[in-house]
């Protein structure tokens, strides 16, 4: 647990204890339990969303690293760790708007093998994102995570990254 200024408790320690190896898995199960230490008892959103990134971020190296809010008939970036992005994706264009519209997730080995894929960056060569639902189902906000590698992301990504967008359920205000 952090410190407190003015009676507020300012959350865990500054840097996260990960495993010094390459097993995915092993990270991701080292990484969710502090993540939902991290996470609990913060009521604000964003700053919940950027603590995500950032953990990601750190954890795995990722290429970008970033959410997308559902708002104004769109998915708008959020916080987000990497290249500048694009600012809105319409709900029917590229990996982020499909996995909107499926409901659930979608893993891209190569992205310029994906019909629509919107290139933020060239460098960006596979992808997965996944659906943030509220505790009624609704789909709130969508993680998008890009790899400089081809076919970078399995379904221990899926899985790990499925139960830490699990940890952002709540209403997105």
């Amino acid at each position: 647990m952090g410190q407190v200024i003015n009676g507020i408790p300012t959350g865990m320690a500054e840097s996260l204890d990960l495993p010094k190896t390459t097993d995915r898995s092993l990270i991701y199960d080292a990484l969710h339990p502090q993540l939902k230490a991290l996470l609990e008892g913060e009521t604000d959103w964003i700053a919940n969303l950027a603590n995500v990134v950032a953990a990601l971020k750190e954890a795995f190296g990722f290429f970008w690293v970033g959410f997308y809010r559902v708002k104004d008939g769109a998915l708008v970036l959020g916080p987000f760790q990497g290249p500048v992005a694009c600012t809105r994706i319409a709900f029917d264009r590229g990996v982020c708007g499909h996995a909107y519209r499926k409901g659930s997730t979608v893993v891209v080995p190569d992205v310029d093998k994906f019909p629509g894929h919107i290139a933020c960056s060239s460098a960006s060569k596979s992808e997965i994102v996944v659906p943030v639902r509220d505790h009624s189902g609704a789909i709130i906000a969508v993680l998008d995570v890009d790899s400089d590698i081809l076919d970078d992301f399995s379904e221990v990504d899926r899985n790990g990254l499925e139960k830490i967008v699990d940890l952002l359920k709540g209403d997105a205000s």
